[in-house]
């Protein structure tokens, strides 16, 4: 074994090489400033002579340096270290320490990290898992029929407009989604019963079970579709309906749906206005929709904003964005609204609205004719209910005269 020991007043070197048997061969050189040694290494084993060399170095810890080099072949990796250990010797030993490894006589304390434990949930974190774990199995995968799936020149999937989620409406197979996101199939005029999509729901095991989704009835005015899967009641978890017309700016909600493709994705945001209009992608407008800044993306249509609770309170329909991607305003129809579309889509496979067909005039016109009362009357569609009960639209003849019963007093 090779040593050197440093002092702050005197250089004493010892190189010392021994052959422990004829068969096991170990040399190492280590360097000892004040307590400090170097980290070893294995090398050839030398003759089985002793030599002990002591003269006397400056201060300088370039005299070290120089009486190596001269006694000693060192190897390139060798002058490395020792000049490393020489540049850091003016810092005390106190604040350098390195211990021998492999050396028996010197103990090596494990330093264990230590690691807190995540503790329990806060309450607002486990209202918000609650609520997905509750609904996450009433959120599925919608593809639209026509529809496949493209690879891009980057070889990534790209998802088409027509895929988007749906809910799992109640335990007979009926599923809620956007009238845009089988917009596609819709436009071919399927008749009921008819495949429009491919509807992909999660298992409790944690596995995606496909379904053809077959057309109950669409309204576009509302874009909102019911389909129909066939499967077993006790496989589907219908989500709960919430009440949308006690909402209030401010409470937090939750988004539920399959964002570029990504299933089961969570967004949590809060309800930022109430009674928007919604510009559908089916080009008309939706009025009272609830607006929030929880993320919602391409893919996330059709899917479920939920209260706190866990409670259906939207479909989530559209976003405002110049981009195509979430810019923190979404836009979902309240589930008041869904609920009455819904109903009359599963049992007569339409919408019924009641209406006048009239087009009344705006009040500007009104005042300018002298119709202070009422509602003026401008067109009535022919074989109309309000043409077959009476009503007439507006004529002027001659000297600005009215002609005809133009005014009808409504309420």
């Amino acid at each position: 074994m090779q040593a050197l020991a440093y002092n702050v007043q005197q250089l004493r070197m010892m190189v010392e090489s021994r052959v422990w048997t004829s068969t096991h061969f170990l040399g190492r050189r280590e360097l000892f400033f004040d307590g400090v040694s170097s980290v070893w290494c294995p090398s050839n084993p030398s003759n089985s002579q002793s030599i002990s060399i002591l003269r006397n170095a400056g201060d300088d810890p370039g005299d070290l340096c120089s009486i190596m080099s001269s006694k000693f072949l060192f190897t390139t990796r060798r002058r490395l270290f020792a000049s490393l250990f020489l540049s850091l010797w003016p810092y005390p030993s106190s604040v350098f320490t390195a211990q021998a490894l492999g050396d028996p006589s010197i103990s090596i304390d494990e330093v264990t990290p230590t690691f807190s434990p995540s503790g329990a949930f806060f309450r607002t974190e486990d209202r918000v898992v609650e609520s997905f774990e509750k609904n996450t199995y009433s959120v599925v995968n919608i593809f639209d029929a026509t529809l496949r799936p493209q690879l891009n020149v980057t070889g990534m999937v790209e998802i088409s407009e027509g895929n988007g989620s749906g809910v799992v409406w109640d335990d007979q197979g009926h599923i809620v989604t956007n009238y845009h996101v089988i917009a596609s199939a819709l436009a071919r005029n399927p008749s009921a019963g008819q495949v429009v999509a491919q509807v992909n729901i999660l298992a409790s095991d944690g596995i995606q079970k496909n379904f053809e989704g077959k057309l109950v009835g669409a309204d576009r005015t509302k874009d909102l579709a019911v389909l129909k899967v066939d499967t077993s009641n006790n496989f589907l978890r219908p989500i709960k309906v919430g009440q949308s017309s006690s909402l209030k700016v401010g409470q937090q909600c939750l988004a539920i749906g399959n964002p570029f493709g990504f299933n089961h994705t969570l967004t949590v945001g809060v309800i930022g206005g109430l009674n928007r209009d919604i510009f559908s992608q089916t080009g008309v407008t939706i009025g009272g929709g609830i607006q929030t800044d929880a993320a919602i993306n391409p893919g996330n249509s059709g899917g479920p904003l939920l209260d706190s609770k866990g409670y259906l309170i939207g479909i989530n329909t559209a976003i405002f964005t110049q981009t195509g991607t979430s810019a923190g305003v979404g836009f979902a129809i309240p589930s008041a609204t869904v609920v009455k579309i819904v109903s009359q889509l599963i049992q007569l496979g339409r919408v019924v609205q009641a209406g006048t067909n009239l087009d009344f005039a705006p009040d500007l016109i009104a005042n300018q004719l002298n119709v202070r009362d009422g509602a003026l009357i401008l067109q009535v569609p022919a074989n109309s209910p309000a043409a077959k009960a009476g009503l007439l639209p507006t004529t002027r003849g001659f000297a600005g005269k009215k002609q005809s019963r133009i005014i009808q007093v409504i309420g």
